[in-house]
């Protein structure tokens, strides 16, 4: 059964997404990421499928489907990785000439779970933050991964929603990346508070 890990990119101010819910954390950081980006690959090679909300969805559909190893060395991973996409009014999920994502339109938490048995590897949640919150209100989430950018939005959509407060994490691997990201990986604990 594979693990639901949540990785997400957020300012050094905690937040995921600005006040609109537009992803504008990498705005303003000009460093190359290289380093990261070779890890993040390595890493991706035990990730099974891709799980998205419909805005995260379309953002990602917008600019992947075209993009080559060249330009980006993680696009073939992530355009060959099983998409699903969790929306109830959304008819389909073309993927460029790529094959197209999956649309749930059921229970997310439901189909998250139906997901952790079908796959072997782990599930990835990019972004998404709607979709998120309710995985985490649930506990379905197993790893999160924040990497974090040098920018400041001032405030915006943090990562986890308010009734996460309290919950306990166990840092599993840190690691700063070319000057400018750092990377921590923590296992959400489900274990009694003593």
């Amino acid at each position: 059964m594979g693990k639901l890990v949540v990785q997400q990119f957020v300012s050094l101010d905690g937040f995921a997404a600005n006040a609109d819910g537009d992803f504008t954390v990498f705005d303003g950081v000009t460093a190359a990421t290289h380093h990261f980006d070779s890890s993040n690959l390595a890493w991706l090679r035990s990730v099974d499928a891709i799980v998205f909300g419909a805005r995260t969805y379309r953002q990602f559909a917008d600019y992947w489907p075209t993009m080559t190893d060249t330009e980006q060395i993680v696009a073939s991973r992530i355009n060959a990785l099983p998409k699903i996409v969790f929306f109830h009014s959304l008819a389909d999920a073309p993927w460029g000439e790529h094959t197209p994502a999956e649309v749930d339109r059921g229970d997310a938490v439901d189909g998250v779970l139906r997901l952790k048995r079908r796959f072997a590897g782990d599930l990835i949640v990019w972004g998404s933050l709607s979709l998120t919150a309710t995985l985490f209100d649930a506990d379905v989430v197993d790893v999160v991964r924040l990497v974090v950018a040098p920018s400041i939005l001032g405030s915006g959509r943090p990562v986890f929603p308010p009734s996460f407060a309290g919950s306990r994490l166990r840092l599993l691997s840190a690691a700063a990346f070319d000057g400018t990201l750092v990377e921590s990986e923590y296992e959400v604990v489900r274990e009694a508070l003593s």
